[in-house]
């Protein structure tokens, strides 16, 4: 099972994989709102399954990645960040990955960064159209699960309220 961790747990590896590609705040970051990031991810979910019944592999495989990399990006903004660049949501899954985990972190972490690695592939193939439609389909389950991981691993860890003042 993933841990969740501290926000500024969380926060502070979005920083470190955005700050080092220099992917930087802009003005109109503001604008963004990481539910908006969470709706297309879930919006690119359900598409990508029609677009895999109707034997659009290009488009169904774009919708995969399309999930993994919304999903990262509204981590990254709930955690002060935005992502602008494909560099900049690599970083950022790097230093998710390298958070520690429950059990077998070393395995969770190769898990996580070759799941991403699929999902890059996934994008890849709405430009080669190359791949067959079993290797589209095991890759869209691959992102689904990558992108539930990564929303459960950046989830805000739950505390124990305090107890009770004694009087």
């Amino acid at each position: 099972m993933t841990a969740a961790f501290d926000d500024r747990v969380v926060a502070a590896a979005v920083a470190r994989g955005l700050d080092s590609v220099r992917d930087l705040p802009q003005v109109d970051d503001g604008d963004c709102a990481a539910e908006n990031y969470a709706l297309l991810g879930r919006n690119f979910q359900t598409s990508a399954w029609q677009h895999l019944d109707e034997g659009d592999l290009p488009q169904a495989s774009n919708k995969a990645w399309g999930l993994v990399a919304e999903t990262v990006k509204a981590i990254s903004l709930h955690h002060g960040r935005v992502i602008h660049t494909h560099r900049g949501l690599a970083r950022v899954v790097v230093e998710l990955a390298r958070l520690p985990g429950s059990a077998g972190d070393a395995n969770e972490q190769r898990w996580i960064l070759n799941s991403f690695d699929v999902a890059r592939m996934q994008h890849s193939n709405f430009y080669e159209n190359q791949d067959h439609e079993d290797v589209v389909l095991a890759g869209l389950m691959l992102c689904e699960e990558l992108s539930e991981r990564l929303a459960r691993r950046a989830a805000p860890k739950h505390r124990d309220p305090p107890p009770p003042a004694v009087p």
